[in-house]
């Protein structure tokens, strides 16, 4: 699916996705990546079958309010411990399949809110 560039303040959007792969301003990514408006990191190890409460400290440093975590074609559910430390610091988790995150992230991104999305492209 294609999504349509916002011009707006938000430096980094989601401008299409697919089975294997998610468009950050028409660049191409097919591992998983968390993104947040005004940064992209690309190389995030997130991984269904090894995601651990460490895969999020790079969340954590970036104190967004929400997280959107996007889980592959469905929805699934990790364990709460593996993002525990995310609640206790007052950030929101968000669980829901990675097209659901895409568009949420970009709606969220452009109401002006401090979003990151998390979003596994290996599961």
């Amino acid at each position: 699916m294609k999504l349509h560039l916002d011009r707006s303040a938000v430096r980094f959007l989601i401008t299409g996705y697919g089975p294997d792969h998610v468009l950050v301003n028409g660049v191409r990514h097919e591992t998983s990546l968390i993104i947040l408006p005004d940064e992209l990191v690309a190389d995030w190890p997130g991984n269904w079958s090894s995601l651990s409460s460490p895969d999020f400290d790079a969340v954590a440093l970036r104190a967004p309010e929400i997280l959107l975590l996007g889980t592959g074609p469905s929805q699934r559910f990790p364990a709460p411990a593996v993002y525990r430390h995310l609640i206790a610091a007052r950030i929101g988790v968000e669980i829901m399949n990675t097209p659901a995150a895409c568009r949420t992230y970009n709606i969220l991104a452009g109401e002006g809110r401090r979003v990151a999305a998390a979003l596994l492209l290996n599961p």
